[in-house]
């Protein structure tokens, strides 16, 4: 049990109406986990308003109640701590951090940003830190991880409350080192405030989210509020290669320190060869191997080495063990089919993720075989890039099957759509149309001749497609694994 007086520092109080030495069993901002001794945090959050429950919340046994000046609340007992704060989303973060004893403080937590490669950087550290003997949480995409337990994840950065309470269990865990992925959503809902970071990486930034943040412009200076909040203790770490790798460190008193590949850095990336079986690498001169494919799996690595160095690991020590890790599930997984087809799954979600990974293959490929693409877009996602992401595949590919992806609520044929009209019109007969995502895979995999290409983007790691709010079993590999079988 806390003190409610204890466990509110650092949050920015307009008034307190009531005891608030009252104890304190449970925290939440979601009314129906409230019980008895709660506290409930009302957070006016996206689509739903946490004072819209305040009443719900009294009736299961809140005790306190937090919420936001300016927000109207309908009476409630005398007998109930009310506190009014200027903003209840960085108040949650607080109270989240105070009740759970501050466990970013006894960590060494690093946080990974950016569009794309923050889940391959921030698992890969977590398999470099293990290898070395370190007991390492980790918070991503993919899933949660207590050393090697593994815990559900269904938000890339969890809400304030859970990510604090995970961070505690690492800590109970024996964990020294933390690697997580920091998404614009958790950044600019503030689900990290309150947190002590001890490094934070930037991989790169592209078109994405705009459903949410509206404007390119705006993502941005969301990414940048990250690094700008990171202690003087810190590192900061950027890629030297993206155009906006200096702008997210202008203002960071944490130290800067970048990686690269074309420009000038402190960890300088050279690749010698890059084929199907890996990639040869040099950093500030030093030669590695790789079993990673793919120039962009480059930077991801050098972003590993980089940041083990930035932790104090030797730079020849860290080339090492970079050179003994495996390739993330579902980032440009590489697999032959019945010895015959070669193909790649790979998450890639945006326009420049998906022309990375097919600008990869292309660098790598003979051009004697085919390459075919199947890509579909989210449904209730941003709709700005769909067109952007049929345009890319039709370019870069010899074939191009839109299909069906997450589409949610929305119609799939709806979102193909979308995509269809941004193909050019001296690519229309590129591209051909299979809603259904698994006949999409057959119809690739039966044409494939041996030593062709076939990759699946878009799903990557995911076991599932969420149609309607029902989410089927769907894996990208097995099916064309399955197929090639049936096929061969």
């Amino acid at each position: 049990m806390k003190t409610l007086s204890d466990i509110l520092f650092g949050c920015k109080i307009k008034q307190i109406v009531g005891n608030d030495f009252l104890g304190i069993d449970s925290i939440h901002i979601d009314s129906r986990a409230v019980v008895a001794s709660s506290l409930f945090i009302a957070v006016k959050g996206y689509t739903v308003n946490g004072h819209d429950y305040v009443a719900k919340a009294v009736d299961n046994g809140a005790v306190a109640l937090v919420v936001q000046v300016g927000e109207t609340l309908p009476d409630i007992s005398k007998d109930v701590c009310i506190v009014w704060v200027e903003d209840s989303q960085e108040a949650v973060a607080n109270i989240a951090s105070n009740f759970y004893d501050n466990p970013s403080k006894k960590l060494k937590l690093v946080g990974i940003t950016g569009t794309n490669g923050k889940t391959t950087v921030a698992t890969l550290l977590h398999g470099f830190f293990s290898k070395m003997g370190y007991q390492v949480g980790l918070v991503s995409t993919v899933k949660n991880l207590i050393g090697k337990t593994e815990l559900p994840s269904t938000h890339t950065t969890p809400d304030a409350i859970s990510f604090q309470k995970l961070l505690a269990d690492m800590v109970d865990a024996g964990c020294e080192f933390c690697f997580m992925e920091v998404s614009s959503h958790a950044i600019h809902q503030k689900r990290t405030a309150a947190t002590h970071f001890t490094g934070g990486v930037f991989t790169n930034i592209s078109h994405d989210h705009l459903d949410y943040h509206k404007t390119f412009k705006e993502y941005i200076r969301v990414k940048k509020q990250f690094f700008d909040e990171l202690p003087k203790s810190a590192f900061a770490l950027s890629n030297a290669d993206d155009s906006n790798g200096s702008v997210m460190l202008q203002n960071t008193r944490a130290t800067k320190k970048y990686y690269g590949i074309k420009y000038p850095s402190d960890y300088k990336c050279k690749v010698l060869e890059n084929t199907f079986l890996g990639l040869v690498l040099q950093c500030n001169g030093i030669e590695y191997f790789s079993p990673f494919i793919g120039h962009f799996n480059a930077f991801n690595l050098t972003a590993v080495v980089a940041t083990a160095n930035c932790l104090g690991v030797d730079l020849e020590q860290a080339l090492m063990v970079v050179s003994s890790l495996s390739p993330v599930e579902g980032r440009f997984q590489h697999h032959v089919a019945n010895a015959k087809v070669n193909v790649i799954v790979d998450y890639a979600h945006t326009p420049d993720a998906l022309e990375n990974v097919l600008n990869t293959i292309n660098a790598i490929r003979t051009k004697n075989e085919t390459l075919t693409t199947i890509i579909g877009c989210g449904g209730d996602r941003d709709k700005l890039k769909r067109p952007l992401m049929a345009k890319v595949a039709v370019e870069l590919s010899d074939k191009t099957i839109l299909t069906s992806d997450n589409p949610r609520t929305e119609v799939p044929s709806a979102i193909i759509n979308d995509m269809k009209a941004g193909v050019p019109g001296e690519f229309f007969m590129r591209y051909t149309v299979q809603e259904d995502r698994a006949e999409a895979i057959k119809l690739a995999m039966l044409s494939a001749q041996s030593g062709d290409i076939v990759l699946i983007a878009g799903k990557g790691h995911e076991t599932y497609q969420d149609i309607q709010g029902v989410k089927h079993p769907f894996n990208d590999l097995e099916i064309a694994i399955n197929m090639a079988k049936l096929i061969s």
